[in-house]
């Protein structure tokens, strides 16, 4: 998937996404920002509430995307006959989709309140997606190939390497130029953070980024490189050596982190899949078959 294919992909779960709820949101808005005790007598109830036509019917969607989302990435993750049907990363972000705006519509569902043992399950999909979204910055550190598998210590100082190589070669940037900006970002600064450090470290390292920016055209000036598409480029290769360099540096802890997260990730998504299958079961024992 080219560069643009994959901007229209991940624009198209944006919009997707946003429309929905902005559709939901006009239509129920008036309905759900009633008390408790008035929305019986609202013309709405019968659409909105849990049961109605359109509060069951986001049950059923939010539900199904959620465990259809779970299942295909799990399939194509652990299938080694899929390994080459679409990169792994693309998967993830389908997954991601799927398991962000299912637990949206369940909530609409819900029609903002919980009770009993259901509540249990909702609060285990908020741990869910809320670890996912910390999983997932989590995943983005550690690199991977184009398949999304996981890379190792020498693969990665290859790309380093190979960085460089097209800095001095394909650019004819010097040693000493090369090095003068690399000094901010040492390899030595990443090593044993906690994760807590590592956000710290990568939020100062965005804003010395962009105060080194305008240095290091000025440099380039002065060593006569002037075209505005070259200048682009080896900022766009500084940027990605100092994103690797990083990444090199945080590699054991991120690989550590992301144990943990599976060790937090999963029991709260086998609770919420638990409940959910039993609310399902109960639903249906007393006779709420939406539309059917």
């Amino acid at each position: 998937m080219n560069k643009t294919l994959h901007q229209l992909y991940i624009g198209l779960f944006f919009f997707i996404g946003i429309t929905s709820v902005a559709i939901l949101l006009i239509n129920s808005y008036s309905y759900y920002t009633l008390p408790l005790t008035e929305r019986v007598f609202s013309s709405s109830h019968s659409f909105f509430k849990p049961s109605g036509s359109i509060g069951h019917g986001l049950g059923i969607l939010g539900t199904l995307m959620m465990i259809f989302g779970v299942a295909v990435y799990m399939i194509r993750k652990r299938t080694r006959k899929l390994f080459h049907f679409g990169y792994l990363t693309n998967w993830l972000e389908f997954h991601i989709f799927l398991c962000t705006l299912g637990p949206v519509f369940v909530l609409f569902h819900t029609a903002f309140k919980f009770g009993g043992i259901v509540a249990v399950s909702f609060w285990s999909m908020v741990a869910v997606v809320a670890s996912g979204v910390i999983g997932r910055f989590i995943y983005i550190q550690i690199p991977r190939s184009i398949q999304g598998q996981e890379l190792d210590f020498k693969d990665i100082q290859k790309m380093d390497e190979e960085l460089s190589v097209r800095l001095s070669s394909e650019y004819k940037l010097s040693a000493s130029l090369i090095d003068s900006f690399e000094h901010h970002f040492k390899l030595q600064k990443y090593a044993g953070l906690s994760f807590s450090k590592s956000f710290n470290v990568m939020l100062a390292d965005y804003f010395a980024l962009r105060k080194l920016i305008p240095q290091l055209k000025k440099s380039l000036h002065e060593s006569g490189i002037t075209n505005t598409h070259a200048i682009k480029e080896i900022i766009k290769l500084f940027k990605a050596k100092i994103t690797l360099t990083r990444r090199i540096g945080l590699l054991r802890t991120m690989q550590r982190l992301f144990n943990y997260w599976h060790i937090v990730h999963l029991p709260f998504a086998i609770i919420m899949l638990v409940i959910m299958i039993v609310h399902v079961a109960v639903t249906m024992v007393f006779g709420y078959k939406w539309i059917f």
